[in-house]
């Protein structure tokens, strides 16, 4: 379901969002109904939730639900790294809205609105993934038929002593720079192998998680490796595309006719040319996670780490300040955008040939060597 959802969203995305510098609807969006357009809405206001925590540091996320299964009203999204590293987790609620009577200062009322009521609550309470110690409400919105957008961060108060004393001194736990909560890690790579349409390993995920019958499938689960923007991602063959059982020459054999048929042709394009984007994974974490989910998978999950070393990636196509748009503009070579996890959304045909491909295997981890990178 998350991995159609995925798809979805790419569909919604490319005929109800304007290309182009600045955030615009549109003309489509018209043709929606209300409860259409509002659904459309938060989930943009979801999307740039998750930039913004990504552009301040934050990596590893879940959804907010696992504070409490009582309808209490909490915030949408659980995160950790970043400035609270080794200190504890911070909740942050997500708004959008696309109407005429979007204003800044109607946003700013409502992502404050929404903090007092979703946010603060929960403040200083307890989660799976650790103490709630900060918070914030992010709200985003745009009028139809206007260029641009309003964005509003309400956040949680940091005082200063008073008399001008010093706090007292913390010392937080010492961690490695690529130590990431084990539960935030198993719940943010869950979603990624979901859309990268990776079912297997999400079902082992899943094991891991919540319990239940180990699963007895050994079966490798197949990614093709593919150069892009100066790095090698992986995409799963898992679930498509017509090679399957010809991946022997997968890394012999490139041309761009392929490209459609080999992620499924997710979207119906606005334009014969246009191409709608794949989700992957950068190499270097799409490995550090499998190898470290095969070492439970071998271990069991009742010597379940508290952290596991994972890297971290400095996000692209994306940025607080700009400045970026030689990766994101119509004319570049390469459109996409990449999160620190390692997750990424291609968003045109790679222009170079596949560089070989790499297998995961449950108990033994990433096999099969990395192959050439350039051609």
């Amino acid at each position: 379901m998350l991995a159609r959802w995925g798809d979805s969203a790419l569909t919604q995305v490319e005929w109800l969002v304007e290309d182009g510098a600045a955030f615009a609807l549109s003309q489509h969006l018209q043709a929606l109904a209300d409860a259409e357009r509002t659904s459309f809405a938060g989930r943009v206001g979801a999307g740039i939730t998750d930039l913004l925590m990504n552009a301040l540091g934050f990596t590893w996320r879940d959804n907010a639900s696992c504070l409490s299964s009582s309808l209490a009203p909490h915030a949408d999204f659980i995160y950790a790294d970043g400035a609270v590293s080794g200190h504890g987790v911070v909740l942050t609620e997500a708004h959008g809205s696309f109407a005429a009577s979007v204003s800044a200062a109607g946003v700013t009322r409502e992502a404050k609105r929404k903090y007092l009521r979703q946010v603060r609550p929960h403040l200083a309470t307890t989660s799976p993934h650790g103490k709630v110690i900060h918070g914030y409400s992010i709200a985003f919105g745009s009028r139809p038929g206007a260029t641009g957008a309003f964005l509003h961060v309400a956040e949680t108060l940091i005082t200063k002593p008073r008399g001008g004393r010093h706090p007292p001194t913390q010392t937080a736990p010492t961690l490695s720079p690529e130590a990431a909560p084990t539960s935030l890690a198993l719940a943010s790579h869950r979603s990624n192998f979901a859309i990268m349409d990776a079912p297997s390993i999400v079902r082992w995920i899943d094991w891991v998680r919540d319990g239940g019958e180990r699963s007895d499938d050994m079966q490798p689960s197949l990614f093709v490796r593919i150069p892009y923007a100066g790095r090698v991602f992986l995409c799963s063959m898992e679930m498509g595309g017509p090679f399957g059982a010809y991946s022997d020459w997968l890394d012999e054999f490139w041309h761009p006719r392929w490209w459609p048929p080999l992620r499924r042709a997710r979207t119906l394009s606005r334009s014969r040319d246009d191409f709608a984007g794949w989700f992957a994974m950068e190499e270097r974490a799409a490995e550090g996670f499998l190898n470290a989910l095969s070492a439970i998978v071998r271990n069991g999950r009742d010597n379940l780490p508290e952290s596991l070393e994972l890297p971290r990636l400095d996000p692209a196509g994306f940025r607080l300040g700009g400045g970026e748009a030689d990766l994101t503009s119509r004319d570049s070579e390469y459109r996409y955008a990449l999160y620190r996890d390692g997750l990424a959304l291609l968003g045109s045909p790679p222009p170079r040939r596949m560089v070989g491909q790499r297998t995961w295997l449950p108990r033994e981890g990433m096999q099969g060597g990395k192959g050439r990178t350039s051609t």
